[in-house]
């Protein structure tokens, strides 16, 4: 403890024996049969919000690392979700042994559908609960609507030590930037971060064995690009498509006479749990240009080779 913590606390008290204090540079590695699996289990919940359990191990001081994760079946609302069912973590801890996954519990993950990454005052009380445990214990939470390809909105936080917040003690000792690398976002900040918990950095990796995972998750045989399909469900498919390029239109109509109105502040929050109408028309127009083209090439080909 240095002199600025110790007249912090008063001078009377302190603790002067060596203690071990975060640092910002900490990392959590996510692989990404775990991503896969939590981003799964968001978009299978909602309106709900859904929980879990992540399994890893503590590498070092600086490294937290997330192999794994399971389901845990609690009674979810859309915006609190259930404490963690001790009797059902023990027996599915017990199962996962007996198939040769030995890592522990590293911390909890849980999804908020739609109005971004940060820890309710239910949440911040489950963080107390796994940091009693372990005082490492991660929480995660993820955003399986913003969440769209390419871009994954999720993040990861830690209580700060009620002491520290008193005495305005800085949580974390700073060796590097890479705890401020990620940009806060104003919801996040309104809710307590970096009053009652602060983020850490995500990192995804993956072995060999996961990369030819993903690889072949979209691999298809060569002659499936030869396949046409069928002419009334593709009509059908692009009717559907039109009417909701039609309506996000509209929306985007209305959204964009709606910032003429709005101060600075509340443009920064427009869409913060709300659906942004001008990335899924982008998506969706992308979407079906790529399917016409194909299909209008494999009709060519088709009829060349046939």
């Amino acid at each position: 403890m240095d002199y600025s913590q110790y007249m912090s606390m008063g001078g009377q008290g302190a603790d002067f024996s060596e203690s071990q204090i975060p640092d910002n540079a900490e990392t959590i590695h996510i692989s990404s049969l775990a991503l896969l699996k939590m981003l799964k289990h968001g978009r299978a919940g909602v309106p709900m919000e859904v929980m879990g359990l992540m399994l890893g191990v503590f590498v070092d001081d600086y490294t937290v690392r997330v192999v794994d994760v399971f389901a845990m079946p609690q009674a979810g609302t859309g915006v609190s979700v259930e404490a963690i069912d001790e009797a059902y973590q023990a027996a599915m801890m017990e199962m996962l042994k007996q198939t040769g996954r030995a890592e522990s519990v590293v911390g909890w993950y849980h999804s908020h559908p739609g109005f971004g990454c940060w820890l309710s005052s239910v949440d911040i009380n489950t963080q107390q609960a796994f940091e009693r445990l372990n005082n490492r214990s991660v929480a995660v939470v993820i955003d399986p609507i913003q969440s769209v390809r390419g871009k994954v909105v999720i993040d990861a936080f830690r209580l700060i030590d009620t002491s520290m917040a008193v005495t305005s003690v800085e949580p974390r000792q700073s060796t590097s930037n890479i705890g401020h690398l990620h940009k806060p976002s104003i919801q996040a900040l309104i809710h307590g971060l970096n009053r009652h918990y602060y983020s850490i950095a995500i990192d995804y990796r993956k072995n060999q064995l996961e990369e030819k995972m993903l690889l072949n998750l979209n691999k298809k045989q060569w002659s499936h690009g030869m396949n046409v399909q069928s002419f009334e469900s593709h009509c059908s498919e692009n009717q559907a498509a039109v009417g909701k390029m039609l309506k996000l239109a509209e929306a985007y109509t209305k959204s964009v006479q709606e910032e003429q109105s709005m101060t600075a502040d509340q443009l920064k929050t427009r869409h913060v749990g709300k659906q942004d109408p001008k990335r899924h028309l982008e998506s969706t127009v992308e979407e079906v240009m790529s399917n016409n083209i194909v299909q209008s090439l494999a009709t060519a080909v088709d009829e060349q080779a046939l």
